[in-house]
């Protein structure tokens, strides 16, 4: 009998110990680790890729109903509502423009030849993603990177008429942020889309072709400017026979930092079907996990991805990596963190950017009207582009050791995906939703993949972004690293 009394107190005792509580808990949190799967993420992944979401462009019947599922995801797994009046959205304005067919750009005065070229739509330039609808024929103008500034006495548009004609520049500026900080910040202001096309409206131009062959909604809508965006072969066909190249013309321009604009005269023509929606209005998706402790429930910890993508450059964009991709791995994420049953001291926020491709507007917004104080926010989790690679990125994972080490842990310990940390002073224009956060001085962290084996495509804002050309099991470990990671934030 005292022995079995021994026992019973022993057992008792061992249950009630904080080692026994802690073992059972890390078998839990363990258990429910192994059930987050590369087969769920991409159930995800497709749903949001798939045509009836049009590629998810802010403002447009497509997005809104890509926000309206991820609201339902939430309220299934009892996520709550932080957006507008305790509702999952929190709105903003943000007018669009719907590319209606894939336009044209003919070269109608080819160097040699007697015949026009009409260029492939994808393969050889796209029609601007913020253009004007209309047609406009007129001579090449380059004019560089397309900039003016009278305080850095340099003037791209000094000694070439440009009015009635098209101006062809570059992307960024001549300096970049590696080469001399201070300098750079001067020149960045006229490294945005927004600014260039301004310029080139104001200095008279009837169109642009932009040396950037990339679908980017993230420019300016004007009235009657005809835009495209252009790759290698429309560019080197306009300076045949001029006896310049692209490669001379922009690194003279670097090293020098004078201007090298001239009249092409080659005449081109820019055809643009599209439609404007000033009235347009975006959304970012905001759901929360309280914490409970009374001593730290009001801190946050906020993981977000852009939910939003390019829409319908007349052909579907899918966006299943960019950025499909981030929000199934946060979807994964935040059902197994539900999943757990298990009381977190501090507040889980989940947010879903929109317009983050119409120049991270829905980060701006959401950082400029926090609902809750700045200072208790205690890291942002950025995901971006996550799907395609073999290994992990973390930006600013160097900036911010103490955030960065729980992710580097769990890794080493239990995932064993190859990752790789940066600092990142984040000086250029925006490019991703971390951006904003980092400006306002809030620590965070941007994952990414990267090491893909090489396509015969490129993938980024295409056509071929499609869940097809994604590797799951990066996607899969990310997700194991974040669910972990979170957990010891908000728990420590």
């Amino acid at each position: 009998m005292l022995i079995k009394k021994a026992l019973l107190l022993f057992f008792t005792a061992l249950l009630l110990s904080p080692f026994y509580a802690q073992t059972k808990t890390e078998e839990k949190v363990l258990k429910e680790m192994n059930s987050i799967s590369a087969d769920n993420i991409m159930y995800y992944d497709r749903e949001l890729a798939s045509p009836k979401y049009a590629g998810r462009l802010t403002g447009t019947k497509g997005y809104n109903m890509a926000a309206d599922w991820t609201v339902s995801l939430f309220k299934k797994w009892g996520i709550k509502p932080a957006g507008d009046k305790n509702t999952y959205l929190q709105k903003f304005k943000n007018p669009y423009t719907l590319i209606l067919d894939a336009g044209e750009v003919i070269l109608n005065s080819p160097y040699g030849k007697t015949e026009p070229v009409k260029y492939k739509y994808q393969d050889e330039y796209f029609p601007d993603a913020t253009s004007d609808k209309g047609t406009v024929t007129a001579d090449v103008v380059y004019v560089g990177y397309g900039i003016t500034a009278p305080e850095l006495n340099y003037d791209d548009y000094k000694g070439v008429d440009v009015k009635g004609k098209i101006v062809l520049f570059n992307p960024v500026v001549p300096v970049s942020p590696g080469q001399d900080t201070e300098t750079f910040k001067k020149w960045r202001p006229y490294s945005f889309h927004d600014y260039k096309a301004k310029n080139a409206a104001a200095h008279g131009a009837a169109g642009v072709l932009f040396n950037y062959q990339l679908v980017n909604p993230n420019g300016i809508f004007i009235k009657g400017l005809i835009k495209a965006d252009i790759g290698d072969k429309i560019t080197a066909d306009i300076l045949e026979g001029t006896g310049k190249t692209i490669k001379d013309l922009l690194g003279g321009i670097r090293k020098n930092l004078v201007p090298a604009s001239f009249d092409t005269k080659k005449s081109v023509t820019i055809r643009i079907n599209s439609q404007y929606h000033p009235e347009g209005i975006g959304s970012n998706v905001v759901g929360v996990i309280k914490g409970i402790d009374p001593a730290l429930k009001d801190e946050y910890l906020i993981i977000g991805a852009h939910l939003d993508h390019l829409g319908k450059c007349d052909q579907l964009m899918p966006g299943a990596n960019d950025n499909a991709s981030a929000c199934s791995v946060l979807f994964e994420t935040a059902k197994a963190l539900t999943s757990l049953k298990m009381n977190f001291k501090r507040s889980i926020m989940f947010v879903l950017f929109g317009a983050e491709e119409q120049g991270v507007k829905g980060s701006e917004f959401f950082v400029n009207n926090l609902k809750i104080p700045k200072d208790k926010i205690i890291g942002f989790i950025n995901l971006e582009s996550v799907g395609r690679g073999e290994k992990i990125s973390a930006g600013s994972g160097k900036n911010y050791p103490e955030l960065f080490k729980p992710f580097e842990e769990n890794d080493n310990k239990y995932v064993h995906r190859a990752m790789t940390a940066d600092f990142n002073s984040n000086l250029a224009r925006p490019r991703q939703d971390a951006a904003h956060f980092l400006w306002a001085g809030i620590p965070t962290i941007s994952f990414g993949a990267y090491g893909a084996p090489q396509l015969p495509f490129s993938t980024y804002h295409t056509t071929h972004d499609t869940p097809e050309n994604l590797t799951p099991p990066v996607m899969e470990d990310l997700a194991r690293i974040v669910f972990l990671s979170v957990i010891d934030i908000v728990n420590k």
